[in-house]
């Protein structure tokens, strides 16, 4: 396996970096953006530090590159915060400066499209943290999400074990953001089910590794994933973007991590809640359910096939959902198939 390491965590009273090395959303929505501020000075007590391209849609690669390695650069920024996702950060991570980030590690926080920093973190030996978005989770409509913030207030300042809950309930269909009206509005919200073991009954630790399935087929066509030797007793954890992809494109993207021979390398795949609504998607809830069903389905089908012992978590409260659960990315996670429990050292 791959050598990692956690770097240092801040405290609050900390300045803590915010970029937008994917879409710089913040330039389109400053209301929302302005929340999320507000929410991690007042709720966590730390001081955002805005990066010049931060509010810009459209910047070069290179500028959203090297606004990123300044923050890691920088002695008195102490965390690293996306702003929200996006579709080209794959074209940004050849422009680090791995020098820079190798010795001067620290926590990074982001989703979605930044997997394609999550995984260019560990393949440096830095473990960073799946989840966590200033526009979409800290600046959730309404009010923050109790267990979202619970779980990114230990991610961010503590360094034990954390147990992973089930939600009460969940959602996946946010407000508009073009209207700064529904800011004050919660979410629609549908009562938690848990979540669907499969597999052997058995426990299972080891080092996260995934991300966002579409974005891991994108690094996979680039070759720019850990191979499955380096990879090998590691668990895996994936989960789908407000893309909607169906669930044979999600069948064909997993098949195709096993033909790579990944699959085989996990003990354990934890896969998170299928979003299942879009606004150009507006999904009933029973088509909502249809849909997360039928990727369950397609994962299954293939890991029948590549790696039929594996332990496997389905609608775990993590990346495009609400709640969200941060995931430790190269952290230490422990699957209890026997107790149903899931942990995580943060």
């Amino acid at each position: 396996m791959v050598s990692l390491r956690y770097p240092p965590k801040p405290r609050p009273g900390d300045r803590v970096a915010i970029v937008s090395p994917s879409a710089g959303l913040p330039a389109v929505f400053p209301h929302v953006y302005e929340l999320g501020l507000r929410r991690l000075r007042e709720e966590f007590g730390l001081e955002p530090v805005e990066y010049p391209t931060t509010r810009v849609m459209g910047a070069h690669p290179r500028d959203r590159a090297r606004d990123l390695t300044a923050a890691f650069a920088d002695p008195s920024i102490t965390a690293v915060l996306a702003t929200v996702g996006g579709d080209d950060l794959i074209t940004v991570t050849p422009y680090l400066d791995d020098a820079v980030l190798r010795a001067n590690p620290k926590p990074y926080y982001g989703y979605s499209d930044n997997t394609n920093v999550l995984n260019h973190l560990y393949r440096l030996g830095i473990v960073a943290y799946h989840g966590g978005s200033v526009l979409v989770h800290l600046g959730r409509s309404g009010a923050p999400h109790p267990s979202t913030f619970d779980s990114l207030r230990a991610a961010l300042f503590s360094s034990d074990w954390y147990e992973l809950t089930p939600a009460k309930e969940w959602g996946d269909e946010p407000r508009d953001w073009r209207d700064p009206t529904t800011l004050t509005v919660e979410p629609v919200m549908f009562p938690g089910e848990g979540w669907r073991w499969q597999g052997p009954e058995r426990v299972v630790t080891g080092r996260t590794w995934g991300g966002n399935l579409e974005i891991l087929h994108w690094l996979m066509a680039a070759d720019r994933v850990p191979s499955a030797a380096e990879l090998s007793g590691s668990v895996l954890i994936i989960e789908t973007s407000e893309e909607l992809p169906p669930a044979t494109e999600v069948f064909r993207i997993v098949r195709n991590m096993g033909e790579r021979g990944l699959l085989a390398a996990f003990g354990a795949v934890v896969v998170g809640r299928a979003k299942a609504w879009e606004f150009d998607k507006p999904h009933t809830l029973e088509q909502r359910l249809a849909w997360c069903a039928a990727q369950r389905e397609a994962i299954t089908k293939v890991l029948a096939t590549y790696n039929p012992d594996a332990v496997t978590v389905f609608d775990v409260d993590l990346g495009h959902t609400d709640p969200q659960l941060i995931i430790p990315y190269g952290g230490e996670i422990r699957v209890d198939a026997v107790e149903r429990r899931i942990s995580v050292r943060y």
